[in-house]
């Protein structure tokens, strides 16, 4: 990639995240922005922020677990834990046993769950959780850096764009950095993964997003 094309691209970058708290969906990011997962299997769901009504919570580690098995992308396992987290919020205990089951997946040898994968789902899960409920309001996640467990994954994963993804995501009401960072891993992965390409332009501006890829691609197709 020429000087030039580098310049643009990373000014593109600034521009579409210094603008991202008035351009992006209203509400927090981990919560109110579903994901395009495609026709991947994931919990229950009716619309974009509406569960079953007929779905019986007691189910709902078993299911959660079911589905976050070694084989599922990280792109669905976000959105699982997006939903898993609107189902638990409105039962407490079931929040505690949630979380406490994803964590115990950490050490446990049984699992048939990678490690990275397994600190990947407990940090996400935190992070949705700080986002369900006022500051006033008792939480299952409190005093736990979901960030920090994302990035744990990410170092023992070495590389992976979805996790980048859901890690500028989490910075969205953080470390603006930290956010452009892992935005800009997320996107150089992006071109051989078009359901991440989907999921960058929803949440991080879609003219922005396709105008920063295709030059991309240009790029290195005349390499």
């Amino acid at each position: 990639m020429n000087p030039n094309t580098f310049l643009r691209l990373a000014s593109g970058i600034v521009t579409t995240l210094l603008g991202l708290a008035t351009t992006a969906h209203a509400g927090p990011p981990l919560i109110c922005h579903p994901l395009d997962i495609g026709q991947a299997k994931s919990l229950p769901w009716i619309d974009v922020n509406r569960g079953n009504a007929d779905y019986d919570l007691k189910n709902l580690t078993r299911d959660t677990l079911a589905i976050l098995d070694a084989n599922t992308p990280v792109l669905v396992r976000m959105e699982t834990l997006r939903r898993a987290t609107l189902y638990a919020r409105q039962d407490s205990q079931m929040a505690r046993e949630l979380l406490t089951r994803l964590h115990a997946r950490i050490s446990d040898s049984n699992a048939g769950n990678p490690g990275g994968l397994a600190w990947f789902d407990v940090g996400y899960l935190a992070e949705t959780y700080k986002q369900w409920l006022g500051k006033s309001e008792p939480n299952p996640a409190s005093g736990v850096d979901g960030y920090a467990l994302v990035e744990k994954a990410i170092r023992l994963r070495g590389s992976d764009p979805e996790m980048e993804f859901a890690a500028a995501l989490i910075t969205l009401t953080g470390s603006e950095r930290d956010r452009i960072g892992h935005f800009e891993k997320a996107m150089a992965g992006a071109k051989n993964d078009p359901l991440l390409t989907r999921n960058l332009a929803l949440n991080f501006n879609h003219q922005t997003m396709a105008e920063m890829l295709a030059e991309r691609r240009g790029e290195e197709s005349r390499k």
